[in-house]
């Protein structure tokens, strides 16, 4: 199944560039309004320089070095950044990414903006790596979700590429994913929608089009299921992805095999209450897609330090 459709991957692209930029006009004013550094205003002066380092205080990954130069820029053009290393470094505790020089006060306000970013970014992409780690070895692959800081979703979704996992959907705009809400709400007649029902029916959207141009031949439809039976029920009517909800181990292993005999060509993504500690059993019951919200909702921020030289 190597050659079935993904969801966009992203990377440091221009979508993701321009949403760290609003991120970063907002951070501005969080921290200096219109009155700037008032600490720095008092005790230091404009001929005042000098250089200083971003280390990293705890092991991890790296990811948002592309968001520096655009932060020392915004607070100072004349502040110069010299990265070390590049995204999906891993880090020792004490590794230096990169030097900043030039005004002093300029690097005091970036400093926390800086530390920020790349505390968020990096932590993501530490917790997934973790998550990549523990199935080493099997046929899965780590996806993220949708459980995303709000604003933050394409630069999060960056991050958990650099820990080595892989981009689900980025909104609800680019794929269809059939959940049991839609299925508790949509109707054909006077009748609930069965799950196969749903697919041909967002198969058929596709098919026509709508008001968005739209590539329908790039839209993966994937549809979510509670029990074996739904799977069953589903399976011929030809979903790129069947969603296994909250499923155990030997629940998935008897997916597959149902999904071996029906239609071969589905991918399954297991998902659901699925940690550290119990992730590797359910890749190692053969299941190519493994997502967790966990990778962005529950990740924490990488330590970084500035140290001055």
């Amino acid at each position: 199944m190597s050659n079935m459709r993904d969801f966009t991957q992203h990377h440091w692209q221009a979508k993701t560039e321009r949403d760290f930029e609003r991120l970063l006009e907002l951070a501005l004013v969080e921290d200096t309004e219109t009155q700037g550094d008032l600490t720095s205003l008092a005790l230091l002066s404009a001929a005042d320089r000098g250089s200083a380092t971003i280390v990293a205080r705890t092991a991890g990954v790296l990811a948002g070095m592309p968001l520096v130069p655009k932060i020392l820029s915004a607070v100072d053009s004349d502040l110069v950044w010299e990265p070390a290393l590049e995204d999906s470094t891993e880090l020792t505790r004490g590794t230096i990414v990169g030097t900043i020089r030039g005004s002093a006060s300029g690097i005091l306000i970036a400093e926390r903006l800086v530390l920020n970013f790349l505390g968020r970014l990096s932590g993501v992409a530490t917790l997934t790596k973790r998550y990549v780690d523990a199935i080493r070895g099997t046929n899965a692959h780590i996806y993220d979700t949708r459980k995303t800081t709000p604003g933050w979703r394409r630069l999060e979704k960056y991050a958990v590429r650099c820990g080595g996992g892989r981009n689900h959907r980025t909104g609800l705009y680019d794929a269809v994913l059939i959940k049991d809400n839609h299925l508790a709400l949509g109707r054909q007649g006077e009748h609930l929608f069965s799950p196969a029902q749903a697919v041909q029916k967002a198969k058929e959207l596709l098919r026509i089009g709508y008001a968005e141009p739209l590539d329908a031949d790039s839209v993966i439809v994937e549809i979510e299921v509670d029990t074996l039976d739904q799977l069953r029920e589903v399976l011929p009517a030809g979903p790129d992805i069947v969603l296994l909800d909250n499923m155990t181990p030997p629940q998935i292993t008897e997916a597959i095999q149902i999904r071996n005999m029906v239609n071969p060509g589905v991918q399954l993504e297991a998902s659901g209450g699925i940690t550290l500690e119990t992730i590797r059993a359910v890749a190692e019951t053969g299941v190519e897609r493994i997502s967790v919200g966990a990778l962005t909702h529950s990740a924490v921020s990488l330590d970084f330090g500035l140290d001055w030289k």
